[in-house]
């Protein structure tokens, strides 16, 4: 399991999440301006030179527009954004809108299939050996979910173009445990033994092509089961409550 010492988090770093949140939350929703920057950092709990140093930040990733002599206003951050809010917005998935894991999903229904078949293309060899491990799995959500992500970050860094891996780093927050829940139906479980087999019989072949029709294939159904889980959940909720 690969593991990282993260650093201790500075101030600054703090009161940028919680203004996140914030924003996520509905309490500066799109359009609306925060308070006075001396308000905003009493209310906060932090100096002004702290709290700048979040705001400078957020407005860097489209989060904000600050502007001298006006209000600093909340952005519509998905025509705004860059890819740090996206990153932002999967550290921060459980206040996240309802349908960002959706659009993550068919994200990666369109990126998968080209990083895995560039990874075959460029060494099949290498995508056996990430493979191989795969029928010692115990079958259990979080051995799954672990796997099956140091697969998709391997992947992506055997694939000419680096920025699939760029990308893919920028998840490393949300992917275990949403990942830990869809693991969580044996039904799922056994879809993935399914892809990782293929997988592996693909790349024996030195099929890139094959490889990619394989991975759109597990990737599309991966989504689809998703949803379903989800749905069957609301409804489940909803009938509690009835």
């Amino acid at each position: 399991m690969e593991q990282s010492k993260q650093p201790a988090k500075r101030l600054s770093d703090i009161i940028e999440d919680r203004l996140v949140e914030m924003i996520l939350g509905g309490d500066f929703p799109p359009g609306a301006a925060l308070p006075l920057e001396r308000d905003l950092a009493a209310g906060l709990g932090v100096g002004r030179p702290t709290l700048r140093e979040a705001l400078q930040r957020l407005e860097r990733d489209g989060w904000l527009s600050v502007r001298k002599g006006q209000p600093t206003r909340v952005n519509d951050y998905w025509r705004d954004g860059n890819l740090n809010i996206m990153a932002a917005l999967a550290r921060h998935h459980a206040k996240a809108p309802a349908l960002f894991i959706d659009y993550l999903l068919e994200l990666r229904v369109a990126l998968t299939p080209a990083y895995v078949r560039q990874a075959v293309e460029a060494d099949a060899a290498r995508v056996v050996a990430m493979l191989v491990e795969h029928d010692q799995l115990a079958d259990d959500p979080a051995s799954f979910a672990d796997f099956d992500w140091r697969l998709q970050k391997n992947l992506a860094r055997a694939a000419a173009n680096p920025v699939y891996a760029l990308m893919l780093n920028s998840f490393d927050t949300a992917y275990l445990p949403l990942a830990t829940e869809y693991f969580g139906g044996a039904a799922n479980r056994r879809a993935s033994a399914r892809f990782y087999r293929r997988l592996m019989e693909a790349a024996m072949a030195r099929d890139g092509a094959l490889a990619a029709e394989v991975a759109r294939a597990a990737m599309t159904a991966a989504m689809e089961n998703w949803r379903a889980d989800r749905a069957a959940l609301d409804r489940a909720a909803g009938e509690e409550l009835s």
